[in-house]
């Protein structure tokens, strides 16, 4: 069981790494996903994982894979994509689910294609599939503070972004935060996507941040118990993802999504908040 299970992190560094930087992008991540899904955003996560590829690939043409360039280009472009996203929507007929999927499908080709412009296809999976075997204390640090902001901004911002998932024309009524909160829950969506770059690359960035928010939907109703459950579920993926990649081979970051993936099948099945078992076998409901 040793050999199975700590082995792996005990003997060999670039483990122990891969599994602090997943633990702290989960700890991000989960608790983003979580309000994504509930205000019906979950596409746009999707979108802004490909928005910011762009940037990075302009980072990487200028200073190859340095983690200052690739992470200021993703910032900055996830940030323009969400800004003109939102101005198209508002100034034409088109809209914003409609603007951000043309915006998202150009951002990739444009990133694909200026990366392969310098790079080779090493680079490229780099890029697209992420190296979370080869985080280096900068790239943790920086996972792990964007986790930190992440919490500390979330705190703030709580109240306003929870009123807005269950009434947000009480919201609006009652209080001007919806818009100032609106845009900093966007800022940290683009920061966490950007940490879950560097780990999972910009293809799979989004599964740790959507994939335990959706499991965690199955096993609670409250939001806060929701975002607890998201962040244990996105640590659970990355510890056993990186297991199946040691023990069988597996890509590592596909190995974390596809341990996400079966983890919400089975609270797809079982969960105990509209969970399918639990649908086709109700409890017995008190009788007066």
């Amino acid at each position: 069981m040793y050999d199975l299970l700590i082995a792996p992190f005990s003997e060999f560094e670039f483990m122990r790494r891969a599994l602090v930087g997943t633990m702290a992008l989960a700890v991000g991540a989960g608790p983003i996903g979580v309000f994504l899904m509930l205000r019906r955003m979950s596409l746009v996560g999707d979108a802004m994982a490909h928005a910011i590829l762009p940037g990075a690939a302009i980072g990487f043409l200028v200073s190859g894979l340095s983690l200052f360039a690739m992470t200021a280009g993703g910032l900055i472009a996830g940030c323009v994509v969400a800004f003109l996203a939102g101005l198209v929507a508002r100034v034409t007929e088109l809209k914003e689910d409609a603007s951000l999927a043309t915006f998202y499908l150009l951002s990739l080709a444009l990133g694909v294609t200026i990366v392969s412009l310098k790079g080779t296809n090493i680079d490229l999976l780099h890029v697209l599939f992420g190296s979370v075997l080869a985080l280096d204390d900068q790239t943790l640090i920086l996972i792990a503070g964007n986790a930190t902001i992440t919490l500390a901004v979330l705190a703030l911002i709580y109240r306003p972004l929870v009123i807005e998932c269950v009434d947000p024309g009480f919201m609006r009524s009652v209080s001007a935060a919806g818009a100032p909160a609106h845009l900093a829950f966007l800022t940290l969506v683009v920061i966490n996507l950007v940490s879950g770059f560097h780990a999972l690359g910009t293809l799979l960035a989004v599964g740790i941040m959507m994939l335990p928010a959706a499991i965690a939907r199955f096993w609670a109703r409250d939001i806060t118990v929701m975002i607890l459950i998201a962040a244990v579920a996105g640590m659970v993926s990355g510890y056993a993802g990186l297991l199946l990649s040691y023990h069988s081979g597996v890509p590592s970051g596909p190995a974390i999504i596809l341990v996400a993936g079966m983890l919400y099948i089975a609270s797809l099945l079982f969960g105990h908040v509209g969970g399918l078992v639990r649908q086709l076998f109700p409890g017995k409901h008190l009788e007066a």
